[in-house]
């Protein structure tokens, strides 16, 4: 059955491999879990709801990619849309935690009738890549921002905005051993390096008396709390339409880089440069995301992580059934989850932060008009603390600087178009 269904052979695996593939991946990504519930917390939801909710949109997530795709490819809520979600949505724009989930949904919808009518090519060819960059970047430096303020790094000051916090707290010390712990660990190539070093820093929080243990396994807790809990009747406001539109199109990047990235390591792109199954794939990303929306979470998304268990082997979608079904079985590890401090996942927002800023060697600085407009969305996303306003002010930017340079023919329509509504938005909302 598994070999019908997954064609190990024509893919040159069996189920051995497929198995520990799958292991791989999911110890490599494994900290959603714990990272997860804590920012979407912040929000006012129920931690216990929000961390079934993270099991349960990864699984289904990675069921689908496995089954309907047949790609290594893992899927759970992703980094910096759960930012934009507590951070912007909520706390930012003030809208409630069930309008945010509408509106996750709404463009999961979306997504989905991007891939069906199969428009989404046309939108991510005519992004310009140093937005795209600027726009990962950007995000980066919002978790970095978000993990500094979480550690009491970084404080709050009425004269210059921001200023060092006390950095000789427990809750600051143990946040930067964490960093530490987790760079060194990466660096040793330990799959679980996130992971380990989330429980170490909560279990020196224990040892310290500043986190009070409570247990490690349980049943599951209740997801009453977020379960179809959306609230869809402010999605259309207008002031929610750059909200949308900007968790729409940082998933479908977000998606498509991890698709040809995680493909290409697998030896799985065609002679041609595509990538086989591409729709199945995207499909299974937009439907896991509306999904995770009624269940109570922020966009579902493939992983990155995915790549070490690529290299461990992986190359057809056993791989992610089997990150799918450990995803299932962390469901009995609440009480752990439960613990976790913010100080916690510090250290592993601010690697995410690295991993993401990584693809800033691709600008080419010596051009202005595509630096500048990189610049500005990366500084402008954590400084506005604002996802979908650095999204708004850096096509503004690549508009106005290429067509005062006289390049604006370089200009795609799509961008041009994009520009002029985020102006509008600006000036009337």
């Amino acid at each position: 059955m598994l070999e019908k269904l997954f064609k190990l052979s024509e893919n040159k695996t069996d189920v051995r491999t497929e198995v520990i593939a799958g292991v791989t991946t999911f110890l490599t990504m494994a900290y959603i879990i714990f990272v997860n519930p804590a920012i979407l917390s912040a929000t006012g939801m129920d931690k216990g709801a929000i961390f079934v909710a993270t099991c349960l949109a990864a699984a289904i997530g990675c069921f689908i990619m496995g089954i309907v795709a047949n790609y290594p490819i893992a899927q759970a809520p992703g980094m910096g849309l759960n930012a934009f979600f507590t951070y912007s949505v909520v706390l930012g724009m003030g809208h409630t935690w069930q309008v945010a989930l509408g509106a996750v949904f709404v463009s999961g919808v979306l997504f989905i009738l991007l891939s069906v009518f199969k428009i989404r090519e046309w939108i991510i060819n005519a992004i310009p890549m140093s937005l795209r960059t600027g726009i990962s970047a950007g995000i980066g430096l919002f978790l970095a921002f978000i993990a500094l303020q979480g550690a009491g790094i970084v404080g709050d000051n009425p004269a210059t905005l921001v200023s060092l916090g006390d950095v000789t707290s427990l809750k600051a010390a143990l946040a930067a051993f964490g960093f530490f712990l987790t760079i060194a660990l990466v660096h040793r190539g330990l799959k679980a390096a996130v992971m380990i070093a989330i429980l170490v820093v909560t279990a020196l929080g224990v040892a310290f008396g500043d986190v009070q243990y409570g247990g490690i396994m349980s049943t599951p807790p209740s997801i009453a709390p977020t379960f179809m809990q959306l609230d869809l009747s402010g999605v259309f406001e207008v002031g929610m339409i750059s909200v949308v539109f900007a968790f729409l199109f940082v998933d479908l990047f977000d998606t498509a880089g991890t698709l040809v990235g995680v493909a290409t390591k697998a030896n799985l792109i065609k002679e041609d440069g595509k990538l086989p199954r591409l729709n199945r794939a995207l499909l299974a990303d937009s439907t896991a995301t509306s999904v995770g929306a009624l269940l109570g979470t922020s966009n579902t998304t493939s992983y990155i992580e995915s790549v070490s268990g690529v290299s461990a082997g992986g190359r057809t979608g056993l791989t992610a059934v089997v990150v799918g079904i450990l995803f299932l079985l962390a469901l009995f590890f609440s009480p752990l989850a439960g613990m976790i401090p913010a100080y916690a996942t510090s250290g592993a927002l601010f690697y995410v932060a690295i991993l993401m800023m990584s693809g800033l060697v691709s600008i080419d600085w010596r051009d202005l008009t595509e630096a500048a407009p990189t610049v500005v969305v990366c500084l402008l996303m954590p400084l506005t603390y604002s996802i979908a306003d650095g999204i708004a002010l850096g096509f503004i930017a690549y508009a106005a600087i290429k067509g005062l340079s006289g390049k604006g023919r370089d200009v795609p329509v799509s961008v041009w178009v994009l520009a002029a509504v985020f102006v509008l938005k600006f000036i009337f909302a």
